[in-house]
């Protein structure tokens, strides 16, 4: 059989922009930002978006940042 995705039932758990929103600690308008230039995949349920949980932790991986190692680099005098 397949692979069960979302969780020990297999379903997607959604969440709404507020909550997405608070878990990103940043504002709806910047999810809204997100979904509707494509960067954050979600759902059109009627007037409202949802967006899975699935997406949203892909995204936070996709976009996270490392730190550069510089210790290595050589420092140019200006």
């Amino acid at each position: 059989m397949g692979e069960e995705q979302g969780g020990p039932q297999g379903r997607v758990r959604f969440l709404t922009v507020v909550e997405v929103a608070d878990l990103m600690r940043v504002s709806r308008m910047t999810v809204y930002r997100l979904v509707h230039a494509g960067e954050l995949p979600a759902v059109r349920v009627g007037r409202s978006f949802r967006v899975p949980q699935d997406a949203l932790d892909a995204y936070l991986r996709s976009s996270a940042t490392v730190e550069r190692d510089t210790s290595h680099e050589e420092r140019r005098s200006s």
